[in-house]
């Protein structure tokens, strides 16, 4: 019997190896297009009871935040450690995107909300794969380094709160990224890693879409029980998200994206950095 696509984001969810869930998260995305286009067999959304935290590989060593090491950009040292991060980020958003097609399906979504997170699943694990062979061209690899512990916190958190996952996971964190890669891409640029600019550029034109799609569904649910947005915005991220958000942002990109200022500058720290 073939899975439903419920089913088909648990089996990515359980499978542990990094390069091993991307290529089933590949597999299964492939599939859903086949299905969605007519060249395929047709694929139900269908249920299935994802777990609480994704199947993770032996290494690495998972540690809370504050342990983990401060990676200085200056040196290979720093660099391999920041591509590490990166990897370990795209890795979570690949289980991210599975977890929210499988854990909300009795919400009601039309079917362009699975269309949206399938494709965004998709590229996450096309980033972690691009990511990861930088590292294996630098010597290292994805598990030689720790990570940071807290990255599926907010799916946690938001394991029954739809309006909150779609608020703090693709219009906070992922909305971050966009913020803060363009500072990764000019590290990489004045080292003369080409492989890891090519893949940081990649990463930051497709992440837009994947905020934006955030956006979109966050909007289209207050629409549907006739919220206002952008306090209902406010009030989850205050719920769900530790920390105040941290400017600078990258405001055309966050706007290209559908997050207007009045969104997150209101969340915004605005204590002056110290000099």
């Amino acid at each position: 019997m073939a899975l439903s696509l419920a089913q088909m984001a648990v089996d990515v969810l359980t499978t542990a190896d990094g390069r091993e869930k991307t290529a089933l998260a590949h597999r299964h995305a492939a599939a859903w297009r086949a299905a969605r286009d007519g060249s395929g067999p047709g694929i139900e959304i269908g249920q299935a009871t994802p777990p609480l935290r994704p199947a993770r590989p032996d290494q690495p060593e998972l540690l809370d935040p504050r342990d983990v090491p401060r990676r200085r950009p200056g040196s290979l040292k720093g660099q391999i450690a920041i591509l590490h991060a990166v990897a370990h980020i795209e890795l979570n958003a690949v289980d991210l995107h599975w977890d929210i097609i499988a854990r909300f399906t009795d919400i009601g979504f039309p079917i362009g909300f699975y269309d949206d997170w399938v494709q965004s699943a998709d590229e996450e694990a096309k980033h972690f794969n691009l990511v990861c062979d930088c590292l294996e061209s630098l010597g290292s690899h994805y598990g030689a380094l720790p990570a940071h512990a807290g990255m599926w916190r907010a799916a946690e958190d938001t394991v029954d709160d739809i309006f909150g996952r779609l608020a703090v996971v693709p219009m906070v964190l992922e909305a971050r990224g966009l913020d803060v890669t363009p500072g990764m891409i000019e590290i990489f640029e004045k080292a003369g890693i080409t492989q890891a600019v090519e893949a940081l550029k990649v990463i930051y034109s497709e992440e837009v879409h994947h905020v934006a799609y955030g956006s979109k569904w966050f909007h289209w649910m207050c629409g549907r029980e006739g919220l206002d947005p952008e306090p209902v915005f406010h009030d989850l991220v205050r719920r769900y998200f530790h920390g105040a958000l941290k400017p600078p942002f990258n405001e055309e990109k966050r706007a290209e994206a559908g997050l207007p200022p009045d969104f997150y500058w209101p969340l915004a720290d605005q204590t002056p950095t110290k000099a």
